[in-house]
């Protein structure tokens, strides 16, 4: 038997590779299938099952086109409905994989389909779990994102209780814990940035598994300081259900070049430019109007989060050779409507005459004398900012930009900062499209202004709060 773990970081997402015996399954594809066909030939097997532990919101599977490509069975949980052909296994219900077994524990809570995958080995040993986000390292998953009629965030919450107690904490301390997610997710709220453990050291570590924890007490810790989840969940967790285009269309479509001429007639159409390189490169030139979110950050997640059509035409400034992998990038949160990419990059987009922008950058030291009395923005989350942040500071967190913006003026003063450098980048690329002028970025973000010895609130730690 073999596991393999991979982890996309940029989603902080978990997909899981098992083998056994030259069969496998595969749990919780990302939307590209290559890769698994891939390691389907080095491992000399052949995919049997794919495994879905609930219809995801935060990512578009790859378990379609998996499929089709490979004849495998797609297999959800209890109560799932799907639109394409799919096993919806019963409780309890087990899968034979080579020499292993994978039996369907119904996990209700994160969404009503949700369900964890017990790893038997070849003499019906409690292994592993797979437990998509039911149970991450040192959280459980959020229960408010598959409310429908009478459904609320708190009948989840206690359908959670249950699941943790009744199917998961029964469980033997041994057992490998193998989540969804890690931290940088928006499924949870205090995840691990490690993505392997056991279920004794959750039993001891994860707050929601206490063992003298009430039901009403879970209930309460679990639906507090929940933020409202990205825009595109619902989006993506439809296409998940109801399918979608594939993904060799979509990155056919998305990885051709385009003539300035040509941009410039599409964005007329209403078309949006997306500049993908360094905020370094961004500030120094980019194209007016366009919307920067770089591939060195958490980018998938971000175009979830401000991109409100997930069927907005987009072209793109990319570095040379990155093309095919930020159109593959874009579609793993369903934003499958990429048309093409600027030829020559911006290097052909001035060299063509056009207008290039820029943003003012400055250093925190080069304003530490004065700062105290200058507009700052600070645009990181709220976490961020209640646990520590400068006393004249504006909040208005990158996360919520789409829907309210605040007491923020357009024609004021801004010095935006984040906590590196990369969301302040983006705030201001998204706040020149609602007509703001004056926007300087302060490089490096809170790090830099805490390095400057710039006086701030005192640090109020999370669990204080």
């Amino acid at each position: 038997m073999r596991i393999e773990q991979l982890y996309t970081k940029c989603l902080a997402e978990a997909a899981y590779f098992i083998e056994s015996e030259g069969e496998i399954a595969v749990i919780d594809p990302l939307r590209e299938v290559q890769p698994y066909l891939d390691l389907a030939k080095e491992w000399n097997g052949e995919i049997k099952y794919i495994f879905e532990t609930h219809f995801h919101a935060d990512f578009v599977s790859g378990h379609v086109d998996l499929a089709k490509r490979t004849g495998a069975k797609i297999v959800y949980g209890p109560t799932a409905k799907t639109n394409f052909e799919a096993i919806t296994a019963e409780d309890n219900q087990e899968f034979k994989v080579g020499k292993i077994t994978i039996k369907v524990l119904h996990t209700p809570g994160h969404t009503p389909e949700s369900v964890t995958y017990l790893l038997l080995d070849e003499n019906g040993k409690e292994t592993a779990i797979f437990t998509g986000d039911t149970l991450f390292l040192g959280d459980v998953g959020r229960p408010d994102l598959a409310i429908k009629g009478d459904l609320t965030q708190y009948d989840l919450a206690g359908m959670l209780f249950d699941s943790l107690r009744n199917r998961i904490m029964i469980l033997p301390d041994s057992v490998t814990v193998y989540p969804g997610h890690g931290a940088g997710s928006s499924c949870g709220k205090n995840m691990s940035s490690e993505t392997v453990g056991t279920l004794g050291e959750q039993k001891q570590t994860n707050y929601a598994l206490r063992a003298n924890m009430t039901r009403e007490e879970f209930i309460k810790e679990v639906t507090e300081g929940i933020l409202p989840p990205p825009q595109y969940f619902p989006k993506n967790a439809l296409m998940n259900k109801n399918g979608y285009e594939s993904i060799d269309e979509v990155i056919s479509k998305g990885n051709t070049p385009l003539e300035v001429s040509e941009v410039k007639r599409l964005m007329e159409d209403g078309v949006l430019v997306l500049d993908v390189r360094t905020q370094e490169e961004y500030i120094q030139a980019a194209v007016p109007n366009s919307l920067f979110i770089g591939l060195n950050g958490t980018f998938a997640m971000w175009v979830g989060a401000l991109i409100e059509n997930i069927n907005q035409p987009i072209i793109l400034v990319v570095p040379e050779g990155k093309e095919e992998e930020t159109v593959m990038r874009l579609a793993r949160v369903g934003y499958d409507n990429c048309v093409g990419y600027l030829k020559g990059g911006m290097k052909a987009w001035s060299e063509a005459g056009e207008f290039v922008e820029t943003i003012e950058s400055v250093s925190a030291e080069s304003i530490a004398d004065k700062i105290a009395s200058l507009p700052i923005l600070d645009v990181r989350k709220p976490g961020e900012y209640e646990a520590e942040h400068l006393e004249n500071a504006e909040h208005v967190a990158l996360d919520f930009m789409l829907d309210d913006l605040g007491d923020l003026k357009p024609n004021n003063p801004y010095y935006v900062h984040c906590a590196g450098g990369y969301r302040s980048v983006i705030a201001i690329s998204l706040l020149k499209q609602k007509g703001f002028k004056n926007l300087i970025d302060i490089a490096g973000g809170f790090g830099a202004i805490k390095k400057a010895g710039i006086p701030t609130t005192d640090f109020v730690c999370s669990s204080k709060k």
